[in-house]
């Protein structure tokens, strides 16, 4: 196949984009490259798929120009944002793909708070136009990344995709469930198959700096005190990137079929006539937020120096996924350990920004 992933430079959207290389997809990857967070880390990601030779290319990258990778004769690249709807639109004309895989969002709960902007531009305009290029290019099918983060005030767990999805808290969290409203209309009318994936609390190597795992390990080693939110008394459905990463396949090779049992007197939020269709992807294994820590400690050989804060407006002090619909129609369920995963995280960060073994 021909796949679009958007996000390619980002944390899930690289590994992604690695894996289907792999097995013999041709790839376009997207992505503007924006500052929320370091760009040496998206940089790296970029020159590990070969788009660039060394991370101070990076800077030279311009808008709107294909790059081929070094290392992959069918991947190629384009740094772009979606909101730019003209050249997203000749891309799409240009390129002809057969699905599409969208990760490029404005992320974090947190940042919402303060720039709640970006957040209408990347996750609202940006995700229309995708839809409407989808439409008008013969799109065989389009999955999208969604959050656990629309569980919102919904205390009922685990998770069920057909659980009530109204009271979300934080404009991130609103602008995820508007994707999956906004894809339905687009399955209902132009019979586009799409696939939303509610992601649950993503970690693992070249994992995004703004998250727990990363900034937890950099102060550890570092010497220096680590925030915990809600004096510890949180919990996370922690699922590894490769997990992830094989979800969003299995879902790109399977489009969304009508649900012929759909009924509208008693309407299943996470499935239609329409083909539409919403997954969990989660560990279906919450971890309490101290034993993450403890097991990170264990890796590193240090113990956290801990600074116990309130729980953050956004936030929600639990997650745990139902991830029943994954296993009946995919035959998939994640797998990997917290152990495993926070092992091959930090092997990935002593490597990648060179720590001395002295500072662990």
């Amino acid at each position: 196949m021909k796949i679009l992933i958007t996000g390619t430079a980002g944390f899930i959207g690289s590994h992604l984009a690695l894996k289907l290389l792999e097995r013999g997809d041709t790839v376009v990857g997207l992505d503007n490259i924006n500052d929320y967070y370091d760009q040496k880390v998206k940089y790296g990601r970029l020159q590990r798929s070969g788009i660039l030779q060394n991370l101070d290319d990076g800077i030279t990258i311009e808008y709107n120009v294909l790059l081929t990778s070094s290392k992959f004769t069918k991947y190629k690249f384009i740094k772009l944002n979606l909101e730019d709807d003209k050249n997203l639109d000749t891309l799409f004309k240009n390129e002809k793909f057969d699905t599409v895989i969208n990760l490029a969002a404005q992320a974090g709960v947190r940042y919402s708070l303060t720039n709640p902007r970006a957040y209408m531009d990347s996750n609202i305009i940006g995700f229309m136009n995708i839809l409407e290029c989808c439409r008008h290019n013969n799109i065989k099918n389009l999955s999208y990344a969604s959050s656990s983060s629309v569980y919102g005030l919904n205390e009922a767990q685990p998770f069920l995709t057909s659980s009530n999805v109204d009271h979300p808290m934080s404009l991130y969290a609103a602008s995820k469930k508007s994707n999956e409203l906004m894809a339905h209309t687009y399955s209902h009318l132009y019979n586009i198959p799409t696939t939303g994936l509610r992601f649950f609390t993503v970690y693992g190597p070249w994992g995004r700096p703004d998250m727990a795992l990363y900034l937890f390990t950099k102060a550890i080693i570092e010497g220096k005190p680590i925030d915990v939110f809600n004096h510890g008394n949180m919990q996370r459905d922690f699922t590894y990137i490769d997990d992830i990463v094989e979800g969003i396949i299995r879902v790109n090779d399977n489009p969304s079929q009508g649900n012929t049992t759909w009924d509208g007197m008693n309407p299943d939020p996470s499935s239609s006539p329409a083909p539409y269709k919403l997954y969990n992807i989660g560990n279906n294994n919450p971890v309490k937020l101290m034993d993450f820590i403890e097991a990170l400690e264990n890796k590193l050989g240090k113990k956290a120096e801990k600074n116990l804060l309130p729980i953050q407006a956004g936030d929600v002090p639990s997650t745990y996924a139902n991830v029943e619909d994954l296993i009946a129609d995919l035959n998939y369920k994640p797998e990997t350990t917290i152990e495993e995963g926070i092992n091959n995280f930090v092997n990935w960060y002593i490597d990648f920004f060179d720590v001395d073994s002295s500072e662990i």
